[in-house]
């Protein structure tokens, strides 16, 4: 098992910055991939940007340029920097841990709020 809690969401105008957090726990093997993803009101969940542990990201195209992901693979961790953010990036973020090493295994975590005012 993988636990997982993030942390960093909140309010924050359009144009503004936050920072969020997620530290993994539990059973985790050396090769993963660690990501957020989003879920606004109403529609499904949707990948925010993930990151493997040799470092490759991915991102959803609305926020290219605009958020950064990162991790310590020591501590555990990853990071999603959130800049020029703007009203359509309101939703809850849930970090998500992956590995394969026994089948598609998928971890969540809580979900932090996200909410930006115009």
């Amino acid at each position: 098992q993988v636990q997982l809690v993030e942390s960093g969401g909140g309010l924050v105008q359009a144009g503004g910055s936050l920072r969020l957090s997620c530290l993994a726990s539990g059973s985790i093997f050396s090769i993963n991939t660690m990501g957020w993803y989003s879920q606004a009101p109403g529609k499904q969940r949707e990948l925010v940007a993930i990151i493997t542990s040799s470092k490759t990201t991915r991102y959803r195209d609305s926020v290219k340029g605009r958020f950064t992901i990162s991790r310590d693979n020591a501590k555990n961790t990853v990071w999603l920097q959130m800049n020029s953010l703007k009203p359509d990036d309101t939703a809850v973020y849930y970090c998500n841990y992956r590995d394969y090493n026994r089948g598609v295994y998928d971890s969540w975590g809580q979900g932090t709020q996200v909410t930006v005012s115009s």
